[in-house]
């Protein structure tokens, strides 16, 4: 009953019903009183015309020829013919005898016209003799001017009934035809009429539940057209905003999730509506646990917080650097800043958070190189500076004392110039510089030509040297870079071992990749300097390292040396025992810097 089809079609068929029994009744009721205004009629002409016929002498004296002159003329024919005196007593009739007869003087079209003197009686009753009703039409008869009998004419309305009830039957059928073919008219109209309407409103639903490609697709026309139109066009237009919307999410969202910086939307209320993958990885914490919380669980960091709830506060955009904790320490380049709605109330925050812990440990080691570099320069050059002083103050005229100055200031020179070739080198390795040559090369015969430059040192020391076996293992490399790695990792090992110590080289084959050991048993390498030996001018024993005429800069060549040829580098180190250093490189090279 929700239909509005079947609601209009109900609605249509109950006025018509109410109009069609409304018509019948009047149309019967109108037939029925036309009727019995011509009967009513004809039984006064009848009458009148009888009234001409009758003689009051007649009346007076001869009843039974009056008697026999009506049953002559009317009986067994309608309209049944009573006369009748002033007393009511019946002096004749046609179809009765009238000494049968009952007086008829309480007969209603009787006393019409004898007691209120009417020019016309009339009544309607029902026969019980008959079993149906009869109309009765009464006028007076008179002699000069009085009263003298009744003549009264009836006749059966059985006829009417009978054709009322036909009237009736044929009314019920035509109104019956009428119900039902009007009702299949206004259900087709009906539907025609809603069809559109429920079209429009299906269309609404779907497009509610974000279905933006249904259409109305139902016929019509006038206002019903322009309805399913402007819903057309409603929907073709949501459907472009929110492709639009839907675009512009995609692009902050790529946007977001591919950001270095971590970017968290705070409410009002002080709780996490946005955070993007940058910022689950600061906290460690999944964007489904965040979302929700409060901006102090985010990072557990009271910098940040009390930065988040000063913008929440006054509205104010901020920028400071805070440490956060957890999952690990971190130092954080923080903006914060309102956003506000379109009526400029304050909605929230945005805290951007650059991760700069990588810049200023950078910063450090930048700030770190420069005063290394100062003291290791600084070093030779006063020496040198002080011993020409000295020479030049007078000790160049004493031959043994300025041969001894002189040598010392060559070595001092000598130490100076390999200190800014090393750095020289690094800076070119890292800059890719020096292009990388490779060709076919057995491993094996470059170790025992590196190591032959480094035998004075190593008998000098009394170590024990132990060399791979003789036999070709080739690669795909660049002699003089694999030579410096090699010579760097041994002069390491030379210098960090005491004397009689033992140092080894090892070459362990695979298939695509080719592993170079070298291990001693020197003082080896605390766990907390394990971490910075790659950097540079870091030394794990400064003083033995001068003495040793080292620079500070042959592991962190190494590593930009292996990093040069796609390769890694391991250590493993345990103070007292010594170190193993493990260099994988790959046995073939390709990319931009093979030749």
């Amino acid at each position: 009953m929700n239909k509005l089809w079947i609601r209009l079609t109900l609605a249509f068929l109950t006025i018509l019903a109410a109009v069609l029994l409304s018509i019948g009744f009047f149309v019967a009721d109108l037939i029925k009183n036309t009727y019995m205004d011509m009967t009513r009629t004809q039984l006064s002409q009848d009458a009148g015309l009888l009234m001409k016929t009758l003689r009051p002498q007649t009346l007076k004296d001869k009843t039974d020829v009056l008697q026999k002159k009506v049953r002559h003329y009317y009986s067994n024919h309608d309209p049944r013919i009573t006369i009748i005196d002033t007393n009511g007593k019946v002096l004749a009739d046609s179809d009765d005898d009238p000494a049968k007869m009952e007086n008829h003087a309480s007969r209603p079209e009787f006393k019409q016209v004898v007691y209120q003197h009417k020019s016309s009686g009339e009544a309607i009753r029902f026969s019980h003799t008959l079993g149906y009703n009869m109309m009765y039409v009464a006028k007076p008869l008179k002699e000069n001017g009085k009263t003298t009998a009744v003549v009264r004419i009836s006749i059966a309305l059985d006829r009417i009934d009978t054709v009322l009830e036909r009237l009736w039957f044929s009314l019920a059928v035509a109104m019956v035809l009428a119900f039902l073919i009007s009702g299949w008219i206004s259900y087709i109209m009906a539907r025609k009429f809603t069809r559109p309407i429920e079209a429009s409103i299906e269309v609404s639903n779907r497009l509610i539940e974000k279905d933006y490609d249904s259409r109305v697709h139902v016929k019509t026309s006038g206002e019903l057209l322009q309805l399913t139109k402007a819903i057309n066009n409603l929907a073709h237009n949501l459907k472009q905003q929110m492709d639009e919307i839907k675009e512009n999410q995609q692009r902050l969202t790529a946007v977001l999730e591919n950001m270095d910086s971590g970017v968290m939307l705070i409410q009002t209320s002080g709780r996490i509506m946005l955070v993007n993958r940058a910022m689950e990885e600061m906290t460690g914490i999944s964007s489904g646990q965040l979302i929700g919380k409060r901006h102090i669980e985010a990072g557990k960091s009271f910098g940040l917080s009390q930065l988040i709830d000063r913008s929440l506060k006054t509205g104010e955009r901020f920028h400071d650097e805070v440490h956060l904790y957890f999952p690990k320490e971190r130092i954080l380049d923080a903006h914060i800043a309102p956003y506000v709605g379109e009526n400029g109330e304050l909605r929230g925050v945005v805290a951007v958070l650059h991760d700069v812990t990588e810049t200023r440990r950078l910063e450090q080691i930048r700030s770190e190189f420069v005063a290394n570099v100062s003291h290791e320069l600084k070093t030779p050059i006063t020496s040198v500076k002080g011993f020409a002083e000295t020479l030049l103050d007078g000790a160049m005229y004493d031959e043994k004392t300025c041969r001894e100055f002189l040598q010392i200031i060559y070595e001092e020179s000598d130490r100076l110039h390999r200190l800014i070739s090393d750095i020289l080198d690094l800076s070119k390795i890292e800059q890719h510089r020096i292009p990388l040559k490779t060709e076919k090369l057995n491993v094996v015969d470059v170790v025992m030509e590196t190591v032959n430059t480094t035998r004075k040192r190593i008998e000098k020391k009394q170590l024990e040297l132990i060399l791979p076996e003789q036999k070709a293992v080739m690669m795909e490399a660049d002699k003089d870079r694999l030579q410096q790695i090699i010579l760097n990792l041994v002069t390491n090992a030379i210098a960090y071992t005491p004397e009689k110590g033992r140092i080894e080289i090892r070459l362990e084959e695979r298939e695509s990749e080719l592993d170079l050991i070298v291990s001693d048993t020197g003082i080896g390498i605390s766990k907390k300097d394990l971490p910075r030996i790659f950097e540079r001018f870091y030394r794990v024993d400064k003083a033995r390292s001068r003495q040793s005429g080292g620079t500070g800069l042959g592991l962190a060549i190494v590593k930009h040396l292996v990093e040069s040829y796609h390769g890694k580098i391991h250590v493993e180190s345990e103070e007292g025992k010594g170190s193993t250093f493990t260099v994988t490189l790959p046995r073939t090279q390709e990319g931009p810097d093979a030749a």
